[in-house]
């Protein structure tokens, strides 16, 4: 069993930065891939990034230039970089990782942009 614990979330004003961190109860050399999700109320749940264990990253296309994953292994973490954060940006953010073909969630980190 994978468990996956989101912190970060915040509110923050149009233009500011933010770090969302994940953390996996297991080594997350073992999960393949990694990747962050977000819903807005009243919107579906949808990708914003994605990180394979071999390097390789995937984003949506509004996020592109402004936001990073990274993985740390030796502290099992997965981290989102979020930086000039817009009022759509505003959401649930939520950490999923993928084990022997299994999904895993974590409860998700709300994050708030407003001015």
């Amino acid at each position: 069993q994978v468990q996956l614990e989101e912190s970060g979330g915040a509110l923050v004003q149009p233009g500011e930065s933010l770090r969302l961190s994940c953390v996996a109860s297991v080594s997350i050399d073992s999960l393949n891939p990694m990747g962050w999700y977000r819903q807005a109320p009243e919107n579906e749940r949808e990708l914003v990034a994605a990180s394979t264990r071999n390097g390789l990253t995937h984003y949506a296309d509004s996020v592109k230039d402004r936001f990073t994953i990274s993985r740390d292994s030796a502290n099992n973490m997965l981290y989102l970089q979020m930086n000039s954060l817009k009022a759509e940006d505003a959401a649930v953010y939520y950490c999923k990782a993928r084990q022997e073909s299994r999904d895993y969630w974590g409860r998700g980190t709300q994050v708030t942009v407003s001015s």
